[in-house]
């Protein structure tokens, strides 16, 4: 299997977020992707590409994806951020205010000309630092995204990619959960454009893929199936319940897999299999899997209990879809384990595909 990383992922390096009302180290860190792709370079596990995607199609592929004016606010970001107060220079930028969204409460359909106001505008929590390197690392992220999905649509099996900050949360003009692009929206919709007619997107990461099905929430040609800890007790709350299924034209192809948190490994297959049954059943051409790896036991910011092991298991499952399945790295917090467990599921899609 090929993986695409991202070099310039440690650009985004976070220094605190707001987690459940007090300021904390950040838990996504850049040792998360080391201990990846040196677990990979460990185990020989297929080869390592940069990505090669030309700027103009990069933005093409953005652009199908998220609204022009989130792209060019998270563009400048960094800069108006320090325009502000020199000092900012040395803090991040974390949101403080945002519009209800009540349609009697706040107006989003007139662009603030306060930063402060634009960055609570574009972004859903405060636990999503944004710093001088976040446009860089997170565009080259999506580059990972694209070029992954080239090497499928050339004939590969399947491809990784193998980046941060993670994706599945952002929507199309809206960042948060440690997400800026959406990396497997990304994916996905180029996939379409290459002429896939239906593609399913199977998310196995802890927490909801909210941003994923905001983006794809009305469309019929992508189904959108998320395994994840229950939102009435987990991160992010307001989205994810079972009886979200989709709007106009896509009704009926969004699946929410809702499960407590404390979850095992034998149910949490359970709902594997019931995602894959409706992947069949939508007769996808393509598979791509947010694969988020803090559903581990150990995890110190989520709640069910796999273990190393399972993740094997996860693959070979995943690879008897049949599927061309594009890999995008999401969420994993226990870090020292997180390599092991990313790698662990390439190896069982790979001896299985």
């Amino acid at each position: 299997m090929k993986t695409f990383h991202n070099p310039l992922h440690a650009l985004h390096q976070g220094r605190e977020e707001m987690f459940r009302g007090r300021m904390v180290p950040c838990h996504e860190v850049p040792a998360r992707l080391d201990y990846v792709l040196a677990e990979l370079q460990r185990r020989s596990q297929g080869v390592l590409f940069t990505p090669e995607v030309d700027d103009a199609a990069l933005d093409a592929a953005i652009a199908r994806v998220h609204a022009e004016r989130y792209t060019r606010f998270l563009a400048g970001a960094w800069d108006e951020w320090v325009a502000m107060d020199p000092a900012n220079a040395q803090r991040d930028a974390l949101p403080s205010v945002w519009p209800l969204p009540n349609r009697h409460g706040f107006r989003n359909d007139v662009l603030p000309a306060n930063f402060a106001a634009r960055l609570g505008l574009f972004s859903f929590d405060s636990g999503s630092p944004l710093m001088a390197g976040t446009w860089a690392a997170a565009r080259m992220g999506a580059a990972c995204a694209v070029a992954a999905t080239r090497s499928v649509l050339a004939g590969d099996r399947a491809a990784f990619a193998l980046t941060r900050p993670p994706g599945h949360h952002a929507g199309p003009d809206f960042f948060g959960g440690y997400c800026f692009l959406n990396n497997a929206a990304i994916a996905a919709q180029a996939l379409r454009d290459a002429g896939m007619t239906r593609v399913a997107v199977l998310d196995v990461d802890y927490h909801h893929g909210n941003g994923t099905q905001t983006i794809f929430y009305e469309r019929a040609d992508v189904l959108t199936v998320s395994i994840h800890g229950d939102p009435s007790t987990e991160y992010p709350f307001f989205l994810g319940h079972a009886d979200e299924r989709g709007d106009g034209a896509g009704v009926g192809f969004n699946l929410n897999l809702p499960l407590p948190r404390g979850t095992g490994f034998k149910d949490w297959c359970a709902a594997l299999e019931r995602a894959l049954d409706a992947v069949e059943a939508f007769d996808a051409q393509a598979l791509v899997v947010p694969m988020g790896l803090d559903t581990f036991e150990g995890d110190p910011i989520s709640g069910f209990t796999l273990g190393s092991g399972d993740y094997d298991t996860v693959g070979r499952m995943l690879a008897a879809a049949g599927l061309p399945t594009v890999f995008t790295f999401e969420g994993g917090y226990a870090v020292a384990e997180v390599g092991t467990n990313a790698v662990n599921l390439l190896e069982g899609f790979c001896r299985s595909a």
